[in-house]
């Protein structure tokens, strides 16, 4: 019964709880025992939440009372140790700079699961300070939580910066979990482990109270095994929020039910770009894998324009620009969230406020925080200027212009397409902190950088590996990637669960 579990659904879940077979209490107890049993070889949990069993316990109650907050209630959920939450679990992005301090307030999307009656069962590893430290550091590590493993191949890597958040659901040891991402840190990870990821248009969900990168590209979204479950917890977490405000922009274009939009013949007359550039030839079997997927979008009745090339993909400026903003909006963005840390009675140590301090941090405790890899991004970021600095307004503006207005926007209008597609990345590979991560390739930079979405859906293997296409599109448009995505997974049927987690 227990694996069974692990297996199903939200919906399926929900159907079990409305009719009595099942409580949220043995839901989340059944997660608990395979996080306890397997997960000490996988490493994607770095703490389990200790109020997770009684706050399940308070939403059955609930339940039988006759209240029922929605599709999400009793059901348990992973965040990323990046998210801020009120209660017994600490958010410290994998360091151990954090430990002695907590949130002043807990993260909006926190707040907003709660509200939809979803339990926070505890927080994911994650590559620390979400791989924004080192130009060469080994995605899943973490000085707290250790190294996050891929569980198609544990001496693989699973990708980051939400490196548990996707190893723990590809493993079924949550049904759903949150990610954040930069650039690629929750559509990598979904990918290299065999799920589904949906990286919102920035201001669709808030960041809150989620430890920063960049608020032009930062983005909290969904990662779960199908379109339907990631779909479901998106519309728990959308909407406008006075506390962050890109949010703002979201009015008219959020819903709060995207399961409406998952249409099994979704891709029939839908008009998809395949930009060829940049985006295909680092991985030749990669390649094979999409050229199928392609095969069985037309096949679902998809018109394929391909090439459809995207004009600034190969542009020189695209790699700095984007750089030079993320380093002086991290300078910036961290500060700010800093201060609104409260230290821990038991502190040792004083709470950090700046980059500065933390750079400091890392230098005294070198051994623990840098056994792998240094801070040359912390220490680049801690040279630059403000947000008032000319050179970073230029490289911002720079960024929307190549990302946006003459690639992704230009492109989408002059072949009329709904949507773009790409290979995600290529397959994990081998955890190395000698040579750190292997990036080949990947797809998500323009939509990092023009700020829109993207998901990510398995579309088959290479070497027994997981290889992940990626749907791409206008801001705010979700509704569109989700029918699209959700029509080619149920037309491709290709994610197969790691069989040394589950069976």
């Amino acid at each position: 019964m227990s694996e069974e579990l692990r297996k199903a659904s939200l919906v399926e879940l929900q159907t079990r709880m409305a009719q009595g077979e099942l409580t949220a209490q043995e839901l989340v107890q059944v997660f608990l025992d395979a996080i306890h049993r397997l997960d000490e070889r996988l490493g994607s949990v770095i703490e389990v939440n200790p109020a997770a069993l009684a706050t399940a316990e308070a939403l059955d109650q609930e339940r039988r009372k006759g209240r029922v907050r929605g599709p999400l209630h009793g059901i348990p959920v992973l965040l990323k140790d990046n998210i801020d939450t009120d209660d017994g679990t600490l958010t410290t992005a994998g360091s151990l700079a954090l430990v002695g301090s907590r949130p002043s307030q807990e993260a909006t999307v926190a707040a907003r699961l709660r509200e939809a009656g979803a339990i926070l069962m505890g927080k994911a590893n994650m590559s620390e300070w979400a791989n924004f430290r080192s130009t060469r550091s080994t995605s899943g590590w973490s000085a707290r939580g250790g190294q996050c493993r891929n569980p198609h191949r544990p001496s693989h890597n699973p990708c980051g910066s939400s490196s548990g958040s996707g190893a723990a659901v590809a493993a079924h040891l949550a049904p759903v979990s949150l990610g954040t991402e930069t650039d690629g840190s929750i559509v990598c990870p979904s990918a290299v482990c065999g799920i589904v990821g949906i990286k919102p248009t920035v201001g669709l969900t808030s960041r809150a109270g989620v430890i920063p990168v960049a608020h032009s590209q930062d983005t909290v979204g969904p990662m779960a095994r199908t379109v339907a479950d990631a779909a479901q917890v998106l519309g728990a977490l959308v909407g406008p929020d006075g506390r962050d405000p890109a949010t703002a922009a979201s009015q008219g274009h959020y819903h709060r039910d995207y399961t409406r939009f998952l249409d099994p013949e979704g891709l029939r007359g839908a008009r998809i770009g395949v930009p060829r550039s940049r985006f295909f030839g680092y991985h030749p079997a990669t390649d094979a894998v999409i050229e199928q997927a392609l095969a069985a979008m037309e096949d679902a009745g998809a018109i394929l324009v391909d090439p459809a090339d995207i004009p600034t993909a190969t542009d020189d400026r695209l790699r700095e620009a984007e750089f030079q903003v993320l380093l002086t909006e991290f300078k910036h963005d961290i500060a700010a969230y800093l201060a609104t840390r409260i230290p821990l009675p038991t502190a040792e140590l004083p709470t950090p406020r700046t980059l500065e301090d933390l750079i400091r941090f890392n230098q005294e405790y070198a051994d623990l925080e840098m056994p792998h890899f240094g801070q040359e991004i912390f220490e680049m970021a801690q040279e630059k200027g403000g947000l008032d600095d000319p050179a970073y307004q230029e490289a911002r503006a720079l960024s929307r212009q190549l990302a946006a207005v003459e690639g992704l926007d230009a492109t989408l209008d002059a072949y009329q397409l709904d949507a773009l597609v790409a290979p995600t990345t290529s397959p994990a590979w081998p955890i190395d902190y000698e040579q750190g991560d292997r990036y080949l390739g990947s797809s998500s930079q323009l939509a990092a950088m023009a700020g829109y979405p993207l998901i990510t859906v398995p579309a088959g293997f290479v070497d027994g590996l997981p290889v992940g296409i990626t749907f791409m599109g206008r801001a705010w448009s979700e509704p569109t990637l989700i029918r699209l995505a959700y029509a080619f997974e149920q037309a491709t049927q290709a994610r197969r669960p790691p069989p040394e987690f589950i069976d």
